[in-house]
């Protein structure tokens, strides 16, 4: 059992609420249709969810151009649509916003900090190698 097995396994317990702001998104991969699940930490904003990965990742990519999700949150599950953010300059002003909500975020990237502003020379590589997933639920989160 690895990291993400013991989280996606927790998230289906009662204690799921210890995990804080993580959840389980559920999708289908675009060429085989093979269900797949991952967790991810998230933040809120205007009504949507913002969950930052790394380009590295794979899972992200079944999400281009937009896909049908479900999520496991808080016990719930809940429908919704999910679409990979990719843009430099749109994550770049994402990064400064989630950086704005997690600021002890800004360290385990390399991001400077000053006057509680990001670097913007940090924030612009930074952004070469992350990008975000947009999660619009369909239903109520609370």
């Amino acid at each position: 059992m690895n990291g993400n097995d013991f989280v996606k396994f927790f998230l289906h317990t009662p204690l799921n609420g210890l995990l804080g702001d993580t959840l389980l998104i559920n999708f289908k991969g675009r060429k085989t249709g093979k269900e797949y699940s991952t967790p991810v930490g998230y933040f809120r904003e205007d009504g949507d969810l913002w969950v930052l990965s790394s380009r590295d990742r794979t899972w992200w990519r079944n999400l281009r151009g937009g896909a049908e999700v479900t999520l496991l949150m808080h016990g719930k599950t809940i429908c919704a649509f999910a679409e990979a953010v990719m843009d430099e300059k749109e994550v770049e002003q994402r990064l400064i916003n989630y950086v704005q909500h997690i600021p002890i975020s800004a360290r385990s990237m390399g991001i400077r900090v000053e006057s509680n502003n990001p670097n913007v020379e940090d924030v612009n590589r930074v952004a070469q190698e992350r990008l975000f997933v947009r999660i619009h639920p369909m239903g109520d989160l609370s």
